[in-house]
């Protein structure tokens, strides 16, 4: 016999056994307790644990809109309230004067109207425009006179705008040199209100001048950075009042571009001086704009008194 089948030989006789075969009288018994086993019921699982309750997502934050960064301006003036009191000025130092008691007669209705309830479709009525029909009846004295009367008020700050782009004389009058302003602002989009805009030492009173005198001024009145810079100085403080000393109604054309921006207007009539169809011809071309009122200037109260300067609403 060869290695190799002595090696097969060995293999054959290590191999398991076979199984004995199931008798014929086994199989009937293996088959009922396997049917049996299957009938009967599973024993119940036991209960889960409850899940732990899940905390609710915290909310995802929005995006905050992007703001324009607002400066704060820089620029200060002294006004030499003495001065302006010996012109015959409203100032919270001068005492009771008869120009201090008129203007808070005048100023009431306006601030009144200023601060009511805003109606869709209507200007800003915190926007206020003084003017005239020709020059010289006092429009700058009584826009300056408004501004000082409002901003003695305890809750309301007043911002004025010298818009007389033709012939500015609100700084000349207040004995301030000139100044940076409002067409310069129109003509520069990378200048900010904060750049151009005066602080006084009345704390609740700003000063705008008007600029840099331009021949485009009522284009520049009447476009779109206009409008924008009136919307943002309308709306930017809620207490704040703006009166614009306005050129004469009947010379230029800026006027009548400006009032169309306005929520309130006031035409000066100088007593004794402005003629009936002056004041018909100005109010006729204010027609369309609402809240337009009347202060009839320089009036004589008394005979033999020194001409005073009384205002009357009207």
């Amino acid at each position: 016999m060869s290695i190799i089948e002595k090696a097969a030989s060995r293999i054959d006789n290590n191999k398991d056994p076979a199984p004995p075969a199931l008798t014929p009288a086994a199989a009937p018994m293996i088959e009922a307790a396997m049917a049996a086993r299957a009938a009967a019921p599973l024993p119940p699982l036991p209960p889960l644990p409850p899940l732990p309750p899940v905390p609710p997502l915290p909310p995802t934050p929005r995006p905050a809109a992007p703001t324009k960064s607002r400066k704060q301006s820089t620029k200060r003036v002294e006004l030499d309230l003495n001065r302006m009191r010996d012109m015959g000025t409203v100032t919270a130092a001068g005492g009771r004067t008869m120009q201090v008691e008129d203007f808070r007669i005048i100023k009431r209705p306006l601030i009144k109207r200023a601060f009511a309830a805003a109606v869709a479709g209507e200007r800003p009525a915190n926007l206020i425009m003084i003017t005239s029909s020709l020059p010289g009846e006092g429009k700058t004295y009584c826009a300056i006179n408004l501004a000082m009367s409002i901003a003695m008020e305890l809750d309301h700050t007043v911002l004025l705008i010298d818009a007389d782009v033709a012939r500015p004389s609100v700084l000349r009058t207040l004995g301030l040199p000139a100044q940076p302003g409002l067409m310069d602002m129109l003509l520069d989009d990378t200048l900010d209100l904060a750049d151009v805009m005066l602080r006084t030492n009345v704390d609740t009173l700003s000063i705008l001048s008007a600029g840099t005198s331009t021949p485009r001024a009522t284009e520049l009145l009447a476009s779109q950075s206009m409008s924008t810079f009136l919307h943002e100085i309308a709306t930017r403080y809620p207490d704040r009042i703006v009166i614009f000393d306005s050129p004469p109604l009947l010379l230029t054309s800026e006027a009548h571009v400006l009032a169309t921006h306005m929520g309130q207007i006031v035409l000066v009539v100088e007593s004794e001086t402005t003629t009936q169809h002056a004041v018909k011809e100005s109010l006729r071309q204010l027609e369309g704009c609402s809240n337009v009122n009347l202060i009839y200037n320089k009036t004589r109260e008394f005979l033999g008194i020194e001409e005073t300067y009384n205002y009357h609403y009207g």
